[in-house]
């Protein structure tokens, strides 16, 4: 699933209903439009400081770098963004020939593997939704006391009930964060009735409306509550103004309830292609921007938005860059096929380095993730994937796709777990972290970039941490393409920026730590001191090899 958050969030509860924004950071005037291309050494702001480390590189030639965005599809007619679009050299646009024979007709720009003959994928199933059905089809009638089972069946029936247990789970809990905000909705709809007004406000519902009739006395103490619930931000506000705070609350919760946990709605057919079989790789179409294209177009934003030098208008953190779209993420979760297809494709397509900003709870197949992994690893192709906005400890609660090899105690050593940042410094309270499994932080709250059709938005998620991560990473193997990805991860860990001062863990309200507590670098990322870093070690490769030549 993409991993982006709206400038405000709407948490529920079961049985009531709160909202949480300032803790996300989401409060108070937006930071300057590219506050992440700047840095704390002159700018006084924790970005990642790639301004002032390209006017350190000024002088030397980089070469082009080609950057895959594995994600939900991307407008690549954006005009901050359509010059740095990749362009596959060997094929013809518009010819529905496979030019370059590599399997993939009119791939000029990337890829979909989320489409089909026809139209596209849209709406997904999350993936505990997929294995509840699938495994309830061979596990739910099984009896212990009187069904023998073998090993592998037991496994199965285990996994099943975990599953089983997950999903009734999250679907009484959506079911009743559904009921609770539609029930406010309704309480409006009905004292404007009573009441004979079109819109009313927090002192009219409490001098002017006395009702006598039960319903409508549990309509009026709802409102009450949710007047003052939101009082603090939303000061004079009215009915009307609610519904529209919580309007897109109520669309995203809808959609959840009739794709993403329905159970009866599975629209892979409209690809066309074997599921079963992960060793397919020809399906899907060459519709890279698909039919909602706004995470991808603001995550190749961060990395490559055209730099044209004017202040106060939003730029990429890289120079010269080539973004390569691959769309494999639905709105729901990805599958692993596609997932795996994707990074095959952007290896063998000239790629360097995948950002990846999605994930999930379960895999369905990671063997074919993990083959795919380490496929970019031969490749010498750097995987930068977002830690996840679940507020979670990663070491404790395993996030899909991930940098450990199924079944070994071996991990890929181009992988990049990125967590999300603040302005000031801070980890952004949505943010996974994880003191053994994410490596860094970096910009994720408060970012502005491209948007469909010609528009920038501010978006907040380590979806946008990621492409920061990346596009610093770009940067890198521009200026210095002698250096591994493996190399070049090391530069980026090495190379942080440690706050001396206490943070809040995210989703915590007092458990203040160091960044050493969250994740493995202990820091955020910082393009100048890496640059400075990739010099040194350039000097010192400089220096070997003219050794050697004696």
């Amino acid at each position: 699933m993409k991993k982006y958050l709206q400038a405000f969030s709407v948490l529920f509860a079961t049985a009531t209903l709160s909202v949480n924004v300032s803790a996300q950071g989401f409060m108070g005037p937006n930071p300057a439009k590219n506050w992440q291309n700047q840095s704390i050494e002159q700018d006084s702001v924790y970005g990642t400081g790639s301004d002032k480390a390209l006017e350190m590189l000024k002088g030397r030639k980089p070469v082009t770098v080609i950057v895959a965005v594995e994600d939900g599809g991307t407008y690549i007619k954006h005009p901050g963004l359509k010059a740095n679009i990749w362009v596959n050299p060997k094929e013809i646009a518009g010819n529905k020939k496979d030019d370059d024979k590599n399997g993939y007709i009119d791939d000029v720009n990337g890829w979909d593997y989320i489409g089909g003959k026809d139209s596209d994928i849209n709406k997904e199933n999350l993936e505990v939704t997929r294995l509840y059905r699938d495994l309830g089809k061979k596990y739910s009638g099984i009896d212990l006391r009187t069904d023998t089972v073998d090993k592998e069946g037991m496994l199965g029936y285990r996994k099943y009930l975990k599953v089983k247990k997950d999903f009734e789970a999250r679907l009484a809990t959506t079911t009743a964060q559904y009921n609770n905000l539609k029930g406010v909705f309704d309480s409006i709809g009905l004292i404007k009735k009573a009441m004979g007004k079109s819109d009313f406000n927090r002192a009219d519902l409490d001098s002017l409306y006395k009702p006598t009739d039960s319903a409508m006395i549990r309509a009026k103490a709802r409102l009450m509550r949710n007047f003052k619930r939101f009082s603090f931000f939303m000061k004079g506000a009215t009915a009307d103004s609610l519904i529209k705070l919580l309007k897109p609350s109520l669309d995203h919760i809808s959609v959840t309830l009739n794709y993403q946990l329905n159970v009866n709605f599975n629209p892979r057919y409209l690809v066309g292609d074997n599921y079963e079989d992960a060793s397919q790789r020809n399906y899907g179409n060459n519709d890279v921007a698909g039919p909602a294209a706004d995470h991808g177009t603001h995550v190749a934003g961060i990395i490559a938005g055209f730099r044209t030098g004017k202040a106060g208008e939003q730029e990429g953190i890289a120079d010269n860059v080539k973004i390569m779209v691959v769309r494999v993420v639905p709105d729901g979760d990805e599958r692993d096929k596609d997932v795996a297809n994707g990074i095959r494709y952007a290896v063998d397509n000239g790629a360097k380095i995948i950002n990846m900003s999605f994930g999930k709870a379960y895999a369905y197949n990671k063997k074919a993730v993990d083959e795919a992994v380490k496929y970019a690893e031969d490749h010498d192709v750097l995987l930068v994937h977002a830690a996840g906005n679940d507020h979670s400890d990663n070491d404790t609660v395993i996030d899909y796709p991930n940098r450990r090899y199924e079944g070994t105690n071996k991990e890929a050593s181009n992988w990049l777990e990125v967590g999300a940042s603040d302005v000031n410094g801070r980890p952004g309270s949505f943010s996974n972290y994880g003191k053994q499994s994410v490596d860094l932080f970096a910009p994720g709250v408060k970012i502005y970039s491209t948007i469909p059709d010609s528009g920038y938005a501010y978006f907040n998620g380590t979806s946008m941490a990621s492409p920061c991560a990346a596009g610093v990473a770009a940067i890198i193997r521009e200026y210095f393409p002698k250096l591994s990805a493996k190399e070049v991860r090391e530069i980026l860990m090495q190379s942080v920026t440690k706050p001396d001062f206490k943070v809040v863990v995210p989703g915590q309200n007092d458990d203040m730590v160091s960044y050493a507590d969250l994740c493995i670098s202990g820091g955020i990322i910082n393009t100048q001191k890496a640059v400075k870093l990739a010099i040194e070690q350039e000097k010192v490769d400089n220096g070997k090899m003219h050794r050697e030549e004696f």
